[in-house]
């Protein structure tokens, strides 16, 4: 990495925060539902089924506050909503351990999903993007998804052992004080308007350039082609994350070797975002992009077939996070070097409402098919199937980005 490209000791600290933040708010929040969830099914009596709705639900009001999030982000709000956003999922958490029945379980996951859109990766790339400017976007970026890809390593073994000692409903008070401690007051602490950077001024002193409206960007083909990508990756990988535990319980894996498995994931993600720091710094998102897209539909492909062994389940694992390593920097950065470099925000957040819609749906969907034919054999056909979809959509993005009118609208 060139000198220049170096954070200061102000950005590292910025990013150093929001970097935590990020590991304890998927830990928290995203990470952990599979292993609460058998175990609240477990205590209450519940069906899978009836469990994966609470956090459909969740997901689908996600999607709805994603755009107004991204909007009022891009407005110099990105403290207000990612530190209130963290101080009510604390709250929200507290609740959850208090439920016995499924209404008030329903209404707090789906008041969960507004945390998700305020604290997840799409207001944090946001934010960072105006602390850094379109340019700089990248290096934030990168960055960012270093320090998210831990947060499955650290919280998986924290929740399982929280699970074993002392049950689901202290588990949760558990999580909602490090949402309050740790997330909230980092969100707050490093998060400063004052130096955000504005949209950048137009060459040779003409006016910057004008954020495309919300029907220019809905005209835009690679646009949507960029959407079917990360709207089939989302079901995908929201299917596989949220029945990876009981799948591979299903295939008589012990509950620690299980978390064994998935602890991985989250050193695979960082050891990729690291190498591509080091030593890619400057690859295009299109290149970057094609070849991680085609290695889910072989890792998921690997995993439908493999025989059940820890080692191979493990290499796969690590095969699979590497990817998604890679894939969550590729969504961080395709927006401004795709779409637009203006309003990353709320474009960002357009692009995000059909992709958290899917995402809302592929647990619950996985769940019924699961319930439907007895096993977890269909589930894993299905989200490969999902996975070609993401390759041949982001193969299409990249086509129509490279045409000579495209590159004029992102410039």
């Amino acid at each position: 990495m060139a000198a220049s490209e170096r954070p200061g000791r102000g950005e590292r600290w910025f990013l150093t925060g929001l970097g935590i933040g990020q590991i304890c708010a998927y830990g928290s929040l995203y990470y952990g539902f599979p292993l609460i969830a058998e175990a609240m099914a477990a205590d209450l009596g519940l069906g899978k089924p009836e469990i994966y709705v609470g956090a459909a639900l969740g997901l689908i009001v996600a999607a709805l506050a994603a755009w107004p999030v991204g909007v009022l982000i891009d407005r110099g709000h990105g403290r207000a909503v990612m530190s209130g956003g963290a101080v009510l999922g604390s709250l929200l958490l507290l609740l959850w351990s208090q439920v016995h029945s499924l209404l008030p379980y329903y209404l707090i996951l789906a008041a969960l999903g507004l945390v998700q859109a305020a604290v997840f990766y799409e207001p944090v790339f946001a934010v960072a993007a105006r602390r850094f400017g379109p340019e700089g976007a990248r290096r934030g970026v990168t960055a960012l998804t270093m320090w998210g890809g831990f947060s499955s390593t650290v919280f998986l073994p924290i929740i399982q052992f929280l699970l074993d000692q002392q049950g689901w409903r202290a588990t949760l008070v558990v999580l909602g004080a490090i949402n309050l401690l740790v997330t909230a007051s980092l969100n707050f602490l490093v998060i400063d308007r004052r130096k955000d950077r504005l949209e950048p001024p137009g060459a040779a002193g003409r006016p910057a350039p004008a954020r495309p409206g919300t029907s220019e960007i809905l005209r835009m083909p690679v646009f949507w082609a960029l959407a079917l990508a990360f709207t089939a990756q989302s079901a995908a990988i929201s299917a596989f994350l949220f029945h990876l535990y009981p799948l591979l319980l299903e295939r008589g894996f012990q509950a620690h070797d299980v978390v064994l498995a998935m602890m991985v994931i989250g050193p695979a993600q960082v050891g990729a975002r690291m190498l591509l720091w080091l030593f890619a710094p400057g690859i295009r998102v299109s290149r970057l992009g094609i070849v991680t897209t085609l290695a889910f539909p072989l890792s998921f492909l690997a995993l439908t077939l493999a025989p059940p062994g820890l080692l191979t389940i493990v290499l796969i694992t690590i095969v699979y996070g590497t990817a998604n390593g890679i894939m969550t920097i590729v969504r961080g950065i395709a927006v401004p070097e795709m779409v637009t470099r203006q309003g990353y925000g709320a474009v960002n957040g357009l692009m995000a409402i059909p992709a958290t819609v899917t995402r809302a749906a592929a647990p619950v969907g996985a769940a019924m098919l699961w319930a439907a034919t007895g096993s977890y054999d269909a589930v894993l056909w299905a989200i490969t199937a999902a996975t070609v979809v993401l390759a041949a959509a982001f193969a299409l993005a990249v086509l129509v980005a490279n045409r000579p009118a495209r590159r004029m609208i992102v410039a």
